[in-house]
């Protein structure tokens, strides 16, 4: 199971990287020799012999056009199964691995969440701080979410009503 995941992941990469590829696998015209052995070319000595095989089946059958569909469903059933949960970390500027398990202890510390992902990305939009997303649950500490929430006092007039 890990070397299928790991194969989901490469061809996940390979599809995202390449639009050419997806292109190809979603065409009518070429014909599925065509695609099988373009899969093939990319896939070889990458993928595991069982992977290989499913992306045979796929093409045999007609189905190659929904391999990433197939790919995200396998990857996040294979989380589920191995009970990781992703977490996203949103921050204004890049930040050190040291405070990235600084979050990730944190966030096993007050949670059930133990099998963590982490995915840092960097939005300069935010201005400073950060945004944690887990699941369904969002922590927005960013300072551009404190800004709208002044400017929606303003616009309600809050300060006046509170003076009075």
């Amino acid at each position: 199971m890990e070397d299928v995941f790991n194969d989901m992941l490469f061809l996940q990469k390979v599809i995202k990287d390449n639009r050419d590829f997806l292109v190809l696998l979603r065409s009518p015209v070429i014909t599925p020799e065509k695609k099988l052995k373009v899969v093939e070319a990319v896939t070889a000595g990458r993928v595991s012999e069982i992977t290989a095989l499913f992306n045979k089946l796929l093409i045999s059958k007609g189905r190659e056009a929904a391999l990433p569909e197939v790919i995200t469903s396998f990857i996040r059933q294979y989380k589920e199964l191995k009970n990781i949960h992703s977490v996203k970390l949103t921050t204004a500027v890049p930040i050190s691995q040291e405070l990235k398990n600084a979050f990730v202890d944190q966030i096993k510390k007050t949670s059930a969440i133990q099998n963590i992902e982490l995915e840092v990305k960097v939005d300069e939009k935010i201005i400073g701080g950060f945004v944690l997303q887990a699941g369904d649950q969002l922590i927005d500490a960013s300072i551009a979410y404190d800004l709208k929430e002044i400017a929606r006092q303003f616009e309600n007039n809050d300060f006046i009503y509170n003076i009075r």
